[in-house]
């Protein structure tokens, strides 16, 4: 497996600079906490970096998106929902993101990997998952590579989709000074009261882990320490956005063959609980002073069409909160 690869497309000039700036890229990151292993420039406009993670004792694949110049710019983290793999984030494989992220004047970071995880730091070792310590990761580990290497300025915002937009409230709640702002697409920002532990719970037990190991067992302190609801004074004064549908079928779902049909059956009942959870949440951030942006549909089920569409509605939250 080569270390270093680029499209066939570049000039050759374009080429030897960009060897250059890779090997720069690989020498001076082995001085950092995490250094980067292999660089893969599939285009003028993305590239992906492999991280080697010592909190998390393995290597991460990290899709960056990014502007063609080299000029100072903010960046925007992405993460996935429950049934992320290490392969590939399905930001990638199942939108138009990189088509999207190309003509934006930002860094979309999207990490490969979480499948059940909530990126956090999990207290102990899960038989199914290993050593889950997402929040050292993403908080710690990677922000200075993408600010030495992709010209990130400092200003960031972070989002995330079901399971990754609970993440995204939490990560900002407990690390304010990073993020300016938080995009949570069809998502349940709280944890920790019931019934949201239980939800937690089993969608943890859906993909083969155990709750138990990551914030300890029920009604434990942890459970309140990464609920958002109970740090909203870390929200203020930050642009936040909640999307979600209400569970009903809607413009995706026009054509009833079996995969729609499992859409609905299994997507509309998560769907009405991300709304309900989210409505609650937007609730409690209003009863705090706190007015976020919400987007709440007529329609729509658990699914990447339409977060598709939310995260371009989303998107000048995004730039608010980063300053474009």
């Amino acid at each position: 497996m080569t270390w270093w690869s680029r499209p066939t497309t570049f000039s050759r000039s374009a080429a030897v600079l960009s060897l250059v700036s890779v090997a720069a890229l690989l020498a001076a990151s082995f001085a950092t906490s995490a250094p980067v292993t292999r660089v893969d420039e599939l285009s003028v406009t993305r590239t992906d970096i492999y991280v080697d993670s010592p909190a998390m004792q393995r290597t991460i694949r990290v899709h960056v998106l990014h502007p063609e110049h080299s000029s100072p710019r903010p960046t925007f983290y992405l993460l996935d929902g429950n049934e992320a793999t290490f392969e590939q984030s399905d930001w990638i494989a199942k939108t138009d993101i990189v088509d999207f992220a190309a003509t934006k004047n930002v860094n979309v970071v999207l990490p490969a990997g979480g499948e059940g995880s909530y990126y956090t730091d999990w207290q102990q070792p899960d038989p199914e998952f290993g050593v889950y310590k997402w929040e050292t990761f993403l908080t710690e580990e990677l922000p200075p590579i993408i600010d030495s290497y992709f010209n990130g300025n400092g200003r960031n915002a972070i989002g995330g989709i079901s399971m990754g937009g609970q993440a995204a409230f939490t990560l900002t709640a407990r690390h304010p000074g990073l993020y300016r702002g938080v995009v949570a697409i069809s998502a349940c920002p709280l944890v920790a009261p019931e019934p949201y532990q239980d939800s937690v719970r089993a969608g943890i037990a859906y993909r083969g882990g155990d709750a138990t190991n990551m914030w300890g067992p029920r009604n434990a302190p942890a459970w309140f320490e990464h609920d958002p609801a109970q740090n909203l004074d870390a929200l203020r004064d930050k642009p936040l956005y909640l999307y979600a549908g209400n569970g009903t079928p809607g413009r995706y779902e026009q054509q009833f063959d079996d995969d729609t049909q499992a859409t609905i059956v299994v997507g509309g009942p998560i769907e009405a609980a991300a709304l309900a959870c989210s409505t609650d949440f937007a609730a409690r951030l209003t009863a705090g002073g706190i007015t976020p942006t919400v987007d709440f549909r007529p329609s729509g089920t658990h699914s990447w069409p339409y977060w598709r569409d939310a995260l371009r509605s989303a998107w000048p939250i995004v730039e608010a909160a980063v300053g474009q």
